[in-house]
């Protein structure tokens, strides 16, 4: 399922964002936009106590907002591409990490550690393998094996796949002469 192709239409109106939530990593771009927004906000925000006012503003400025927009697209990439899901978690922690000298310690180690922790949720995000709906345990009207059975065949293989196999060739051939018997002349 991509950006452009909404939920399924066989899916109740109210669980289609349940959907497209759990086939991408929604929490990890969620967490990285979180991070973006203190980066990208405080050396531009300034705070009032009575006639005192409290500027953060810093001479890198311009490179804290870059990396809070930066981080705001990285996690709006991983709600909408998910295929591009761990260029975007290793570009977020790369992010956070620039943040540090750049924007006042990453946005006061807030932002830092949300990108971080956003950047890492969506590097290490894959999505569910196919659910196989089964309504009983039979399959092909044959009833599964029990667990004893499947366990003495797992035993089973495991000793066979112990002893490799071993094969005698006694036919003599223009490669093997030249090998002289295995050795090989080295100088």
């Amino acid at each position: 399922m991509s950006a452009e192709i909404p939920a399924s239409r066989e899916v109740p109106q109210e669980n289609r964002f349940k959907v497209w939530r759990q086939t991408r990593p929604f929490w990890a771009g969620l967490f990285t936009m979180i991070g973006g927004l203190p980066i990208a906000y405080l050396p531009y925000g300034d705070m009032r106590l009575g006639n005192v006012t409290l500027a953060m503003a810093t001479t890198a400025g311009a490179g804290a907002l870059i990396i809070g927009v930066l981080l705001i697209t990285l996690g709006l990439t991983m709600w909408f591409q998910p295929m591009v899901r761990v260029f975007a978690g290793v570009a977020s922690i790369v992010l956070g990490l620039v943040s540090i000298p750049v924007s006042n310690f990453g946005g006061l180690v807030i932002g830092f550690l949300f990108a971080l922790i956003g950047g890492g949720m969506s590097a290490a995000w894959a999505p569910a393998p196919p659910v196989e709906e089964a309504a009983d345990a039979e399959h092909d009207g044959q009833p599964e094996a029990s667990d004893e059975a499947d366990a003495e065949f797992e035993t089973a293989a495991v000793q066979a796949a112990g002893i490799p196999e071993q094969y005698e060739v006694d036919e003599a051939t223009e490669t093997t002469i030249d090998a002289k018997g295995g050795r090989n002349s080295a100088g």
